[in-house]
């Protein structure tokens, strides 16, 4: 079984300068969950790894965070799929924290509880500290241009060697292609 990590805000879902505080503000972005489920079908295991402080901002605290993710993990199982796991940090840029992206302390905690290498595993993002945190650990960065992905790809620092697709969907059709595998 293979195994792709993907970012939660700009990725799955719109992405918010005021931060995704409930379960009503987690709007998933189209196509995505849907391409959570084909991924699923054709073998992969799905991990979201987020930054989320805005629980260190006291936007929202740990209890509305797990119906957030409820609400994703429900809507891509009505889809067909499964999210198999979501780490989160909740620190905020101040902290200092070895898991707030772009250190690579959440990639690291996946292989030490999965026991295996994280080399040349897709992990997909929308800003620049998600492709350096996959870069740490050996995975195989993709960026998409929604969420911030425009905003970091018009940066153009950091994205040497780095896939760019316009949104999940089509890193799961593109992934697919790669494996031989109908889309």
């Amino acid at each position: 079984m293979d195994l792709i990590i993907l970012d939660r805000d700009g990725v799955i879902n719109q992405d918010s300068d005021a931060y995704i505080k409930s379960p009503p503000e987690w709007i998933a972005l189209p196509g995505s969950v849907e391409a959570i489920a084909q991924l699923n079908q054709a073998g992969y295991r799905v991990v979201v790894i987020t930054n989320q402080s805005a629980i260190a901002r006291g936007l929202l605290d740990l209890s509305t965070l797990a119906r957030i993710h409820q609400k994703l993990r429900r809507q891509v199982a009505e889809a067909g799929g499964l999210i198999d796991a979501v780490f989160f940090c909740p620190h905020g840029p101040k902290d200092n924290c070895a898991c707030r992206k772009p250190k690579p302390g959440m990639f690291l905690d996946l292989q030490e509880r999965l026991h295996l290498s994280l080399e040349g595993v897709p992990a997909v993002g929308d800003s620049l500290r998600d492709v350096q945190a996959a870069q740490a650990v050996g995975c195989r960065p993709i960026l998409v241009k929604t969420g911030k992905g425009m905003e970091t790809l018009h940066a153009g620092v950091g994205l040497e060697g780095v896939d760019v697709y316009n949104d999940l969907a089509s890193v799961v059709e593109a992934l697919l292609a790669e494996r031989g595998e109908p889309t």
